[in-house]
């Protein structure tokens, strides 16, 4: 199992020096901007809602006693709520908008990887279909992150537990982040279910993959090249599982 961790974060070695092997920068630069925009709507909303979701919790405490230790603990917990339902949403939607140029980034990387030579282009079909499938990932993803972090968080405001729920929490959004990362390869191989059971099997992988997806979020420069680097990492990764090297 460690094995699997250790091969899905160090892939992104080889993920940068495939990229600048064959020349795929390009495909780095719209992921990028994608990123910025989206970010700045969802993050920028979540930031106006953070005080207000903070409030509405407060006023479900209808006890004089302890009221101005609730308030506190409901604005802290608000703004990790609406922060973390924030960076749920983004993830997705912005491999959601990323998926076209993302799953020909993959299937650019698998050809070169397996020496196949046949052109990779846009098609309208395609489009749609990875568009729809991206959509259905996301969705499924969607309700049971943004379940789980909720159960954590309310299991993080009993003390004894938070710093183990803090860690939970980082390694649940990076599972999810890998899941999406491993689909722009395994929409090619597999229907949506044997994907998730894929996946479910490589846990481990996505949750190396999806760790140092995080993290780069969390950088500026990181954060517009995350997910072309992600997408190449876990097609290496995949692609070597596909066929049977790893």
């Amino acid at each position: 199992m460690l094995k699997d961790f250790f091969e899905g974060f160090t892939t992104y070695g080889a993920a940068i020096k495939h990229i600048e092997k064959h020349g795929l920068w390009g495909y780095v630069l719209l992921p990028g901007l994608l990123c910025v925009l989206v970010g700045i709507g969802i993050f920028g909303l979540a930031w106006n809602l953070s005080d207000n979701v903070g409030s509405m919790l407060d006023n479900l405490w209808v006890w004089d006693w302890g009221k101005n230790v609730v308030a506190q603990v409901a604005q802290v917990f608000g703004g990790l709520l609406v922060f973390l339902m924030g960076l749920i949403i983004f993830k997705q939607m912005v491999m959601v908008i990323s998926a076209p140029i993302m799953s020909i980034l993959s299937e650019k990387v698998e050809n070169q990887l397996v020496g196949r030579t046949n052109s990779v282009g846009f098609s309208a079909k395609q489009i749609v279909s990875d568009i729809l499938r991206g959509l259905r990932i996301a969705l499924r993803n969607i309700f049971r992150e943004l379940g789980a972090t909720l159960f954590l968080l309310v299991l993080g405001l009993i003390p004894v537990f938070t710093p183990f729920t803090t860690v939970l929490i980082f390694i649940l959004q990076a599972y999810y982040a890998g899941f999406s990362n491993l689909d722009f390869v395994l929409e090619r191989h597999y229907r949506f279910r044997e994907s998730v059971l894929f996946v479910q099997s490589n846990k481990m992988l996505a949750i190396g993959n999806g760790a140092v997806f995080m993290l780069l979020l969390f950088t500026f420069i990181g954060f517009l090249f995350a997910l072309p680097l992600g997408t190449v990492a876990a097609t290496i990764a995949a692609t070597k599982r596909i066929n049977g090297k790893s």
